[in-house]
């Protein structure tokens, strides 16, 4: 075991059965280790006994030196925003569905954890999006985001009239339900549903993808990660418009306003059990491959 890991932060919804079932297995390898497991202090965490210790998150991201999320892919995104700042780096065990983000196995969990504490598993950082609604005369409202940006209607069962504009250059006007503009590693998220390109994590672009456009013509572009990507509402009566961050409401978008969204500073570290291959996820995840000339690779 790596010599400066001696705490890790668990994170996850501990009220959930599945999720507290898997931390109650993983607590005691962890004390086999000598390892002190740090969790946040109002995580519901109730079930997991004195085996952990509850603290604000201050704390949490001052004393431990790795992240083990347990949950759901919505889980992983939480932490990710969690830990921006900090470069605490993120183990994902898979309580949820898809599991794009979270993708050691319960089964596999006990095995990855020590490889991540043996300095074993494959390391990637991935970069984050920062969205900035701006209001006259009001201060910013800001987010970051792993996944992605959403605009999207609020309340109302009218379409949005919108234009984007990139690096201050004009692009398109818009007729639909939104907009989703998302990182390559949210290119598998809510960009897909909408017919989004799948886009391998370690490419520097932005998948910008309009959500049930009103004209066929309104497709898809993928453009650099470092551009500044610029929304702004147009006036119609009865439009009511918001602004998620990776599923956390930032806030509502009014006619006059600006959506900016930008490349972040800060990264995450996820950490991917030994031996990690993105296409071979890809096959897992989404069922490719099943016919008889898989080779199952």
């Amino acid at each position: 075991m790596s010599p400066s890991i001696t705490t890790c932060a668990l994170l996850g919804r501990f009220e959930d059965a599945n999720v507290a079932e898997c931390a109650t297995m993983l607590l005691p390898h962890l004390a086999s280790r000598g390892l002190t497991a740090l969790v946040q202090h109002d995580a519901g965490w109730g079930s997991l006994g004195e085996q952990v210790t509850p603290v604000d998150d201050a704390a949490l991201l001052a004393r431990a030196q790795l992240g083990i999320v347990i949950g759901g892919d919505g889980s992983l995104l939480y932490a990710a925003r969690l830990v921006a700042a900090s470069g605490l780096p993120l183990l994902g065990i898979n309580r949820g569905r898809l599991g794009f983000l979270t993708d050691v196995m319960p089964q596999d969990m006990v095995a990855c954890v020590d490889a991540a504490l043996e300095g074993r598993c494959e390391v990637d950082h991935r970069p984050l999006l920062e969205a900035r609604i701006c209001s006259p005369g009001q201060p910013d409202r800001q987010q970051l985001a792993l996944n992605d940006v959403v605009l999207s209607k609020w309340e109302t069962g009218r379409i949005l009239d919108f234009e984007t504009h990139i690096n201050g250059r004009y692009v398109n006007s818009h007729g639909g339900d939104g907009l989703v503009v998302a990182s390559a590693t949210g290119s598998t998220a809510y960009a897909l549903s909408c017919g989004g390109p799948i886009v391998a994590p370690d490419l520097d672009v932005l998948v910008v993808v309009p959500i049930c456009p009103h004209t066929l013509s309104d497709r898809p572009i993928v453009v650099s990660r470092h551009a500044t990507i610029g929304i702004r509402l147009h006036e119609r009566v009865g439009t009511q418009a918001q602004v998620t961050c990776d599923g956390v409401v930032l806030g509502e978008l009014r006619p006059g306003d600006e959506l900016r969204i930008t490349p972040s500073l800060a990264r995450i570290t996820l950490l991917h059990p030994p031996g990690y291959n993105y296409f071979r996820l890809l096959r897992a995840k989404l069922h490719w491959g099943r016919g008889s000339f898989d080779h199952k690779r």
